[in-house]
């Protein structure tokens, strides 16, 4: 039973990791990602180093209607929910995964590499509310791998 639990969670993992690229990666095309500006200038245009900024004026145009409730929505759930399964994934795969300081450390590290990838290749922004809302997606797809009933399948 564990080599065919083994073999679905790597398959899983394959399109999860196929899904992120067309959603981190490709999914977004034009705006002002496109546009000739030079590297710096595009840093300073399209990130947000400001903590809970682009969040919090989600929250407010969720609340005041100021905006189509669907944008808020899929960006703030979106973020959150894109990185859950990361939270299962990465330690199933990496041993040393299985403890919460080394798993945040690694997530650390791989969101502010997908964060300035988007930023340096143009795909995207950064933007620290999405790395606060992806880290928090992961966390709980770690709280949900520690439980006792995941240690039961995988078993």
């Amino acid at each position: 039973m564990k080599k065919e639990i083994n073999v679905i969670f790597s398959i899983s993992f394959i399109f999860y990791l196929f899904l992120m690229v067309m959603i981190l990666f490709l999914g977004r095309v034009g705006g002002t990602w496109s546009t000739d500006l030079s590297l710096l200038e595009t840093i300073r245009f399209n990130s947000n180093f400001v903590p809970f900024k682009t969040i919090s004026t989600y929250i407010q145009a969720i609340i005041d209607g100021s905006m189509n409730v669907d944008i808020p929505i899929k960006n703030l759930f979106g973020n959150l929910f894109l990185f859950l399964p990361m939270g299962i994934y990465l330690p199933f795969f990496i041993n040393k995964g299985n403890k919460l300081q080394t798993f945040t450390i690694l997530m650390i590290i791989v969101l502010l590499f997908i964060e300035t990838i988007q930023l340096v290749t143009r795909r995207g922004s950064f933007d620290i509310d999405d790395f606060i809302l992806n880290m928090i997606g992961a966390l709980i797809g770690y709280g949900i791998w520690r439980t006792k009933v995941v240690h039961r399948i995988q078993k």
